[in-house]
């Protein structure tokens, strides 16, 4: 690959979940939806605000008490978690004809590699255009879509010009555009560091460009000042678990707030490899290989850890106590965490199993899902899924 020039779209399906309701309810459109809970629903927080909402200040991860005090004229709803990941797989599925290296990110954004794809699509921008009609004219949703050539740049830029934007930063521009924007624009940068941006006085990249990377770790610590030293420079800042000539699924999730409860952090690995449980079945692919990904509040720090067995992924609950393991073996104990990712690296599906590794209950579950598939895949409301397991 040596001379070859990158090139990544980081696609963000605009108001995901409010734009799908606002499809399936067409009296919604142009009025405030709020996706998360009902006005009365204490404990609640806004999944998603449409961008009507968004005018009256609510925002993701707000209490819904709050939004309801800001909007009371919104339209509020729980949401329906099945229909949302069956138009994500028709938007993955738009994806993956543009390119053969689609990393899914959430059931909203995914990373799409078109490095070398100018023969078949033209040149970079003219297949990002050409992606988002197609991804609205097939699943009705709008996208707005980054591209750079590295995966953060094109994540920052995703967000430069939405709802329905297209925003490029030319190869060798990446530093400029980075020392061009505020420094409320830097991905990774959450709510507490921007309060220390704040008190130090740091308004802008630029700011931040100006301090050595030993001024950084003294301020924000060694593997965060690092990560700014990266980012303000428009440098890959951040890793997303893929590599160039392999294949790999895998989603992640961040939180509003540090999860410190480890069985809260199970809970969610297990909504984690589900997805990517699912998806894997829809492919004609294997894996023996799990990874996981975790971010720390306190610090950004972040670990991976990866593991590769004899035999590979039979069921959901096999998938989830081997990601368990890997997590526990790289989880520090009593330090809240901010993301949880998960994922598989694929391969070839071997299709001589042998029955003494594949035992009965292993293939009755794996009928199980096969069917829970189907269903899905047939009915995208259908309410069918896998519970996770009790009392490790």
């Amino acid at each position: 690959m040596i001379g070859v020039r990158r090139y990544f779209i980081h696609a963000d399906l605009d108001a995901f979940y409010a734009s799908v309701e606002q499809l399936d309810h067409p009296e919604y459109q142009g009025k405030p939806v709020i996706v998360g809970g009902l006005p009365g629903d204490l404990r609640s927080v806004v999944s998603t605000a449409s961008y009507e909402a968004r005018r009256y200040g609510v925002h993701s991860a707000m209490p819904i008490v709050q939004a309801a005090k800001l909007c009371p004229g919104g339209i509020f709803l729980r949401g329906n978690m099945e229909r949302y990941r069956a138009k994500s797989a028709e938007v993955m599925a738009v994806c993956a004809v543009f390119s053969p290296m689609v990393q899914q990110l959430s059931v909203d954004e995914a990373f799409l590699d078109i490095t070398g794809t100018e023969k078949l699509f033209g040149p970079p921008e003219k297949l990002a255009r050409k992606l988002k009609k197609t991804v609205l004219e097939t699943t009705g949703l709008t996208v707005s879509a980054g591209l750079a050539s590295n995966k953060y740049v094109a994540k920052i830029a995703s967000g430069m010009s939405k709802p329905d934007g297209l925003f490029a930063v030319a190869p060798g521009e990446e530093e400029r555009f980075m020392l061009s924007l505020p420094v409320g624009r830097i991905w990774g940068a959450g709510e507490k560091t921007q309060e220390l941006f704040a008190r130090r006085g740091f308004k802008s990249c630029a700011d931040l460009h100006r301090l050595s990377p030993a001024i950084l770790a003294s301020v924000f610590g060694k593997s965060f000042g690092t990560f700014l030293y990266r980012a303000v420079r428009g440098e890959a800042a951040e890793t997303f678990e893929t590599e160039r000539g392999s294949r790999s699924m895998s989603a992640e999730r961040t939180f509003p707030q540090d999860l410190y409860d480890e069985f809260e952090m199970e809970t969610q690995l297990f909504s984690i490899v589900s997805e990517v449980f699912f998806r894997l079945l829809q492919t004609e692919y294997q894996s023996r290989t799990v990874f996981v990904k975790i971010r720390y509040g306190e610090d950004f720090s972040t670990e991976g850890g990866r593991e590769t067995f004899q035999d590979p992924v039979s069921t959901l609950n096999d998938l989830y106590e081997k990601t368990l393991g890997v997590f526990h073996k790289k989880y520090r104990p009593g330090h809240g965490v901010r993301l949880l990712g998960a994922g598989l690296a694929l391969e070839a599906k071997n299709p001589a199993r042998q029955g003494d590794l594949f035992n009965e209950t292993e293939a009755r579950e794996e009928r199980l899902e096969k069917s829970i598939l189907e269903i899905n895949n047939r009915f995208p409301g259908a309410p069918l899924k896998r519970g996770r397991l009790i009392g490790r």
